[in-house]
């Protein structure tokens, strides 16, 4: 069956016995995280998580049926999740879904997933499963969510704080509710005690940096020049990479929609004068519009999402992982010729 995004919520906050499968697919990964982590939380706070992946399911097509109908060894609530789903997982789809008996859902995320694929297609067919599709909010939409993400933690996002913080975040569920969080901790605000929150408290706990801050750091990476990142990095100081990565995705982000007009026809010119780039930084534009092409900026546009969402993990290597991205991502534009 295809949920669509009121049932889905209502789906996995309160599973049905019934449901042997939550299929998430389509781009937006951290969506689906958020949704697998909302259907673990409904099961309990003992629940146990049950790992498969591709590897598993293509050596094993009925494992993924078994460790559905399986007990816990203490006899409590599991359930089985699989990260990167592909195509070649239908054959266990199918036994999972025609077995006599599946106790334990499965939740499987699949972003690179086609809506029109078998797998997919499977899903929809079938009155136990569910299949929804994730898509990064844009616009009206990703502020919308900041207001549900910080109603959720007792929040009252006032003025143009739900459009800065879709705006800093990139419309990315995983980061935003991390900075929503950071919020509600300064407000000391929860469910049972809702505080407002207005653009001052956002400004105080450093949720965004402005663009001529980063520029230059942000152009040193895109332009190839290596040996001047890290004294552009240092010169930022400490606790700026969060800002860094969230100005670098969006100059990415940018450049993408600039070369898609390129690719389409269009010279480098007509494209800075067609979008209005500010003319300090229109030379910039240019050079990263001729060294970059659209598969290695949507290449580094994930891999700016991923270091961030890595650095927001407890115990991880922080500002380190940052740097060393930027860094990575400049001996790529050293090498790039678009």
């Amino acid at each position: 069956m295809k949920a669509s995004a009121t049932q889905i919520r209502g789906a996995v906050d309160k599973p049905n016995p019934a449901t042997r499968l939550y299929l998430f697919h389509g781009p937006d990964e951290a969506g689906a995280a958020e949704l697998a982590e909302r259907l673990a939380r409904a099961l309990g706070p003992d629940v146990e998580r049950i790992d498969l992946d591709m590897k598993a399911l293509r050596e094993q097509p009925g494992r993924l049926a078994d460790e559905a109908a399986s007990m816990s060894l203490f006899g409590g609530v599991r359930f089985v999740r699989i990260l990167g789903i592909e195509e070649g997982a239908g054959e266990s789809v199918s036994l999972l879904l025609a077995a006599e008996r599946a106790g334990n859902p499965v939740v499987a995320i699949g972003p690179g997933l086609k809506a029109s694929g078998k797998l997919v297609k499977a899903a929809i067919a079938s009155p136990a499963a569910l299949t929804f599709a994730c898509y990064v909010p844009e616009g009206i939409d990703a502020a919308r969510l900041a207001t549900t993400v910080g109603r959720e933690h007792g929040l009252r996002l006032t003025g143009d704080v739900p459009q800065r913080l879709a705006s800093a975040t990139g419309g990315d569920r995983a980061i935003l509710a991390r900075e929503v969080e950071k919020l509600a901790l300064f407000l000391d605000a929860a469910p049972d005690r809702p505080k407002d929150a207005d653009g001052a408290a956002l400004d105080a706990i450093g949720a965004d940096l402005g663009d001529t801050e980063l520029f230059e750091a942000i152009d040193a990476v895109l332009d190839g020049r290596v040996a001047e990142v890290g004294t552009e990095l240092a010169r930022l100081g400490d606790g700026t990479a969060i800002p860094l990565l969230r100005q670098l995705a969006r100059r990415l982000m940018t450049l993408a929609e600039l070369r898609g007009d390129m690719d389409r026809g269009a010279s480098v010119d007509e494209v800075l004068e067609k979008h209005r780039v500010f003319f300090r930084e229109k030379a910039a534009t240019g050079r990263a519009l001729r060294r970059w092409n659209a598969a290695q900026i949507a290449r580094a546009i994930d891999r700016v999402r991923q270091t961030e969402r890595a650095m927001m993990h407890s115990g991880s290597a922080g500002e380190v992982l940052a740097e060393a991205e930027c860094a990575a991502i400049a001996r790529a534009a050293a090498r790039a010729r678009g």
